[in-house]
């Protein structure tokens, strides 16, 4: 299975389509601000009929969980959901399947000056290009982050 993964500020799955806006940054900040996962994974022919599990971990410089304090208690920050294609129809024997996916996330208030990191894992594994980094902008002295 390959997959790309994408910062981007918005993103939507329609008809089988990913579009994306704001797509390819990887310095917001240094206030909250929203931003969005675009993935797109390619499920091998002899896959389709399996049902798979995808997660995105967001992580710091040094591959720690980022948790946020929640009435609950500490939670990391996670995404998780299911997917499964299906008997292809109308799709060349042996071609891979694209799988679209569009993870839309509200303001994250990240500390400024940060380097962190979305990892993608699906069935429980994960490759070296599964990441999509980025970085939060040094705050300007005396303003406030909201």
């Amino acid at each position: 299975m390959k997959a790309s993964i994408l910062l981007c500020d918005s993103a939507l799955v329609s008809e089988g389509k990913l579009f994306i806006l704001g797509g390819g940054w990887t310095v917001t900040g240094p206030g909250v601000s929203p931003m969005a996962i675009a993935l797109k994974i390619d499920v091998e022919w002899g896959e389709t009929s399996a049902e798979h599990h995808w997660e995105l971990f967001l992580q710091d410089q040094d591959g720690s969980p980022i948790f946020f304090e929640t009435p609950e208690g500490p939670q990391a920050v996670e995404v998780r959901g299911d997917f499964q294609v299906g008997d292809p129809v109308g799709i060349p024997l042996g071609a891979s399947i694209p799988v679209n996916l569009a993870v839309n996330l509200g303001p994250l208030p990240l500390p400024p000056g940060s380097s962190f990191s979305w990892r993608l894992t699906i069935d429980g594994q994960s490759e070296e290009g599964w990441v999509a980094s980025f970085s939060t902008r040094e705050a300007p002295d005396g303003e406030p982050l909201g």
